[in-house]
């Protein structure tokens, strides 16, 4: 049952060939026997679960259906769940019961999905690697001594193993992208606006994006279809009709230009990566793809602009926390002013802390031009760049990562150098794009991924193009030894 994908298990519990409670149960079970191994889950939550498939299966017997209908999930553990601990992988947040559901929670259960628990995560989002959260880094499945990426590695590493069909995640430079590439999986993240923020607690939220994570684009097609809509509550949600995901899957690539930027193939890319995204291009030429190479000038601007803007939008939704309204408070603390600093000094990590000083810098009197300013200037250019190329490509394709997954650790000491690792996947939050990593090959036994990016709400075409290179090989199907 474990093997199943979630259209597998759609399939199977419309033809009765078991229940959403059995599924459960086994999934449960495994969660329990394997999870030590990885530290994928923060909080399991079991009644829950089997409240939600019984409640599911109920709904079968009296003739409803849907995709998603008693379909185990996990949500990454910074969308609220109400009445269970959403703690953002951070001390600060270890005590709080969320009061309310994120409309992303909601829409789903309301779907049918199961929520089998909250996933492991960098704390607050802030990392590439999974490895700056309260509870402990998270390991990949693919090699235990490796990271599985940030920061939603938990999710990543949980549907990797086969331990759930698939999970929520968020992208805010690469967060879904990075670790599916890291762990073989399909990875989306939509449009900026397309999937709703609300109860989704904030890191930088001009870039933050909700997405699904899963095996293949198939899935990803079906998740993503329970999440997106427009939300009333969240005012950066855009009104814009939701496609059906799933039909497009199987039309034609014949004729479709694809854009393959020079700047990505420059000496900071693994060349064992580039040659399998030379394989990857020459496997949708044989689908009728039509190959361009195009020019993105200003994305070498990119990854300076991102950590100043990101940690800006940080430190200012980061306040929030001091120990008086929520989060952490400090024992016996001799004044405000004492309250204030070992509450957030205790709470936060060192690269959350890292963050809220860098961004509290950049917005200072006196440096917000020379910063902030110059950083959305850039941000436009980048955004340009992209407009331009899609007057001449329908999708540009490329890495999603320069280097596979590095070992736990090694990167600890040298926080630009994790950075760094960002460079593919930054530019599609800076514009706002829907971004797509999928699984290419692999490199010393650790999976590589592709990423593909389109225009505004072209989440489908992107789904699309994944779903027939996933048709025509077989990486996705890849499981890690052991799982």
């Amino acid at each position: 049952m474990h093997q199943m994908t979630l259209a597998e298990i759609a399939r199977g519990l419309a033809d009765k060939k078991f229940s959403s409670e059995e599924l459960t149960k086994v999934l449960l079970a495994r969660i329990t026997q394997l999870d030590p191994q990885l530290n994928s889950f923060i909080s399991l939550t079991e009644e829950l679960a089997l409240e939600q498939a019984k409640a599911a299966d109920a709904r079968r017997a009296n003739g409803e259906s849907g995709a998603l209908l008693g379909a185990p999930i996990a949500h990454k553990d910074l969308f609220c769940t109400q009445g269970i601990r959403t703690s953002c992988g951070s001390k600060m947040l270890d005590n709080f019961k969320a009061p309310y559901d994120a409309t992303v929670v909601a829409k789903l259960a309301a779907a049918g999905a199961v929520t089998l628990g909250k996933t492991n995560m960098d704390e607050f989002a802030m990392g590439s690697a999974n490895e700056s959260s309260w509870y402990g880094a998270v390991k990949n499945p693919w090699n235990l001594e490796n990271v599985p990426g940030g920061s939603s590695g938990g999710s990543a590493a949980a549907v990797a193993a086969r331990l759930l069909p698939a999970a929520t995640a968020t992208d805010t430079g690469g967060s879904i992208r990075q670790p599916a590439a890291f762990t073989n999986l399909t990875g989306l993240k939509p449009t900026y606006g397309r999937v709703s923020r609300w109860g989704m607690i904030a890191y930088a939220s001009s870039l933050d994006q909700g997405g699904p994570l899963a095996r293949t684009a198939e899935d990803c097609a079906i998740l993503l279809q329970g999440m997106a809509g427009f939300d009333q509550n969240d005012s950066t949600s855009i009104d814009e009709p939701v496609p059906d995901y799933s039909a497009s899957l199987g039309d034609s690539l014949q004729g479709l230009r694809i854009g393959v930027p020079k700047e990505y193939f420059s000496a900071g890319l693994d060349p064992r990566i580039a040659e399998l995204i030379q394989n990857s291009i020459k496997e949708l030429q044989k689908l009728g793809a039509v190959i361009k190479e195009i020019s993105l000038p200003n994305m070498q601007h990119a990854i300076p602009a991102y950590y100043v803007i990101a940690p800006a939008e940080a430190s200012s939704n980061l306040s929030r926390f001091d120990g008086v309204r929520f989060g952490h408070r400090c024992e016996n603390p001799e004044n405000l002013i004492d309250l204030y600093k070992r509450s957030r000094g205790e709470g936060f990590g060192p690269e959350v802390q890292r963050r809220i000083m860098v961004g509290a810098y950049a917005l200072s009197a006196g440096y917000y031009d020379a910063y902030y300013l110059k950083a959305q200037k850039i941000r436009r250019l980048v955004k340009n760049d992209f407009m331009a190329a899609f007057n001449e490509v329908d999708i540009i394709l490329g890495p999603t990562t320069p280097n596979p997954a590095w070992k736990l650790g090694a990167k600890n000491s040298d926080p630009v150098a994790a950075y760094l690792e960002d460079v593919y996947t930054i530019t599609a939050n800076l514009a706002g794009l829907p971004g797509l990593s999928m699984p290419a090959g692999f490199v010393d036994g650790l999976p590589v991924g592709v990423q593909l990016l389109a225009p505004y709400f072209q989440e489908g075409r992107l789904l699309n193009v994944a779903h027939q290179y996933q048709l025509h090989t077989d990486w996705h199907t890849r499981t890690p030894q052991g799982f």
